[in-house]
């Protein structure tokens, strides 16, 4: 049998295949609003013509931009915003061989803060391993986990959930899977349960939103509505999703438990206990004062990079410094000599490389899609098929559009700004409120990015080395059982 390809394959190909499509849909552009706060004027970019305009709730009127001037003067909007009604065609920009083929060194560099903290949680994974913490903790955790393995699944999966339903929390849980996955192993699970209770946390807690400035707040503000309007329907979809996510799991789960070959990815499961050190089941490595400070320090790492997301506006640079910083302090306790230290870092970082390449992939897609200047084309179809619909129609409708959507912009902040001026005044055709526009945008982007090789799945996949063939298979009927409930209730709060 055919072996499936890779992860970075996959990408090169739809890498291609949007190239390709570069050539067969015409370019077009709407113009863009942007706040220059230095200026305090509204800056109006357009194929080949720059304007300024005061920037006032006249001026937005005028343009037919119906959100409220202090969203743009309080930073809450900070992106260009496409103006309704200005989509014009322009000159084609095919992408050839040579953009092909530089797309994947533009998303690598696009995409450099987010793979340098891949690559230095590697390098701090290597020296915890390096000091044996690891070897003894889980020989120490699979006893005490014993008849309670089911915890592991509950509160992972809720607690990343909630996390990314508040702020946004996702390419950040990639950090946890170096610690879980041993972890998971240990309590006789496979690898998929580890990254899926991750991914599928972080991917449910986002699709549903509540409170998270990266979706929810920039689509409201962009489609003009405060970002309280329809809280309550946000906050039971989160509830019900990741109910549903958490039994789906626990069911595979078991079933994996009491049958290890039920496991989708039972062909891998020594190399996936030699990767994670989990190989020797008998382990007698006794947890001594020296290395529960290592874990202790190693766990507070995450704690503070939590913390320091929601609460302290940290970004990339600072989660890099505090994993450097946390590598550091380690090697200080168990006394590693600096050679030994340089060695089992770079070893570290260096089995995370490949992760760090598919992230840079999947952004090459988008470049390739700006480049070409068809991201626009396609909103300004998918916003023309919704004319002359019916409620129930529209809004299962535009939840498929942006399911469509997502696999060409895959950020979800993205999206929001590049559709939503145009999306939102849509519901006033309909007569129904903006709010069904925001709900339907975040669940169609979201059910899609569960599975979407252009965005985060890949590289969760890539930590584990676990193909993508064996994660639809595993995760397919949850996406088909989603999407349904999804459009039940899309259709239900219409009405």
């Amino acid at each position: 049998m055919k072996k499936f390809p890779s992860a970075q394959t996959i990408l090169l190909v739809i890498s291609a295949f949007v190239a390709i499509l570069t050539w067969l849909i015409p370019s077009g552009k709407y113009d863009s609003l942007l706040y220059n706060a230095d200026e305090k004027v509204f800056v109006i970019t357009g194929v080949d013509t720059t304007e300024k305009l005061p920037a006032t709730q006249e001026s937005l009127a005028k343009l037919d931009v119906k959100i409220p001037l202090q969203n743009f003067t309080s930073g809450a909007i900070y992106k260009p915003i496409s103006i309704p009604d200005t989509y014009k065609s322009v000159d084609a920009e095919p992408q050839g061989f040579f953009e092909f083929v530089k797309a994947p060194i533009k998303g690598i560099i696009e995409t450099a803060d987010i793979i340098f903290l891949v690559l230095i949680i590697g390098g701090l994974v290597g020296i915890v391993e390096k000091t044996g913490a690891f070897s003894a903790g889980i020989s120490w955790l699979s006893e005490f986990l014993k008849g309670r393995e089911a915890i592991l699944i509950i509160s992972t999966t809720f607690l990343i959930g909630l996390a990314g339903t508040t702020f946004g929390f996702a390419e950040e849980a990639i950090a946890f899977l170096p610690i879980l996955i041993p972890v998971f192993l240990a309590a006789k699970y496979d690898a998929m349960v580890a990254i899926a209770s991750v991914f599928l946390g972080s991917q449910i807690g986002t699709m549903t939103s509540t409170t998270n400035p990266f979706a929810t707040i920039i689509a409201s503000d962009a489609a003009g509505i405060k970002w309280t309007s329809g809280l309550e329907g946000r906050i039971m979809m989160f509830v019900i999703c990741i109910t549903i996510t958490i039994v789906f799991l626990l069911r595979y789960a078991r079933k994996v438990r009491k049958d290890p070959t039920k496991s989708v990815v039972y062909d891998q499961r020594e190399q996936l206990q030699q990767l994670f050190g989990t190989s020797n089941e008998g382990s007698t490595l006794k947890l001594t004062g020296k290395l529960r400070l290592i874990l202790t320090v190693f766990t507070l790492s995450f704690v503070v990079m939590v913390i320091g997301v929601s609460a302290l506006d940290w970004w990339f640079v600072e989660m890099t410094s505090l994993f450097l910083f946390s590598a550091i302090i380690v090697a200080i306790i168990y006394r590693m000599k600096e050679s030994q230290f340089v060695k089992a870092f770079t070893k570290g970082a260096g089995e995370l490389l490949g992760v760090a390449f598919i992230i840079g992939l999947a952004r090459g897609i988008s470049i390739l899609m700006a480049d070409g200047m068809i991201s626009d084309t396609i909103l300004f179809y998918a916003s023309d098929l919704t004319n002359d619909m019916g409620k129930g129609l529209f809004i299962n409708v535009l939840f498929g559009i942006y399911n469509v959507i997502a696999f060409f912009v895959s950020s979800t902040s993205g999206t929001a700004v590049l559709t939503m001026p145009i999306m939102a005044p849509l519901a006033d055709t309909v007569g129904i409120g903006r709010e069904h526009i925001v709900s339907a945008y975040q669940l169609g982007h979201g059910v899609f990015n569960i599975i979407n090789p252009t965005a985060l799945v890949l590289a969760f996949l890539g930590v584990g080395q676990l193909g993508y063939d064996k994660y639809l298979k595993f995760v397919f009927r949850l996406v088909v059982i989603l999407a349904l409930v999804c459009m039940v209730f899309l259709t239900i709060s219409v009405y």
